[in-house]
């Protein structure tokens, strides 16, 4: 199998078949929490892809040098601030080109730095090669930012419609995520 079918291959791996947030729930604070409006779900979507792949593109040869100097126990804390600042820096380009989108990510933008889907991915990425690495990174934001706009539009509907009260707002969104996880987890065997 060639370079290019398996890189590709990783990639929809990572994004459809196990999906970190469905499949784990990793992220699943901003997922519950700005999915209540598409706009604001895709560009956590995006923000979270974005540092999930530059993380990767850092962390994964920092983890070498920890690994040469004999100190590769420190990974964690090290990639938390390798997150930490380009989350810092994702923050401040937003704030500063779209005021909008700032202030409707709200509090969860600086909480990527905490998210277990970007610290997931560029810890389980650091036994592999640099273009694994690329695609598991690659296909887990762009699944993160498939599935919380897939799952905001399924919540816009269900605002709208007429459930019991005991179900509105967040017992009808875990339902909604339980019901996509089954189906994701339909694509297990694809690959």
């Amino acid at each position: 199998m060639g370079y290019i079918v398996a890189f590709l291959l990783g990639i929809v791996n990572a994004m459809l078949i196990n999906n970190v947030t469905l499949s784990r729930f990793y992220g699943i604070c901003p997922f519950l929490g700005v999915s209540k409006k598409s706009s604001s779900a895709l560009g956590m979507g995006v923000a979270v892809t974005f540092v999930i792949i530059i993380a990767a593109v850092i962390c994964w040869p920092i983890y070498l040098l920890l690994q040469k100097a004999g100190i590769a126990f420190m990974d964690t804390i090290t990639f938390i601030l390798v997150i930490a600042s380009i989350v810092q820096l994702i923050e401040m380009i937003i704030k500063k080109y779209s005021p909008s989108l700032y202030k409707s990510l709200g509090v969860y933008l600086p909480l990527i730095t905490t998210n277990c889907a970007v610290l997931g991915v560029a810890q389980g990425n650091t036994g592999s090669s640099f273009a694994d690495s690329m695609a598991n990174a690659i296909g887990t934001g762009v699944g993160f930012a498939l599935v919380i706009f897939v799952f905001s539009t399924i919540r816009y509907r269900l605002d709208s419609s007429n459930s019991p009260k005991a179900f509105k707002g967040i017992p009808l969104a875990l339902i909604t995520a339980a019901l996509m996880a089954m189906a994701f987890l339909g694509l297990s065997g694809l690959i």
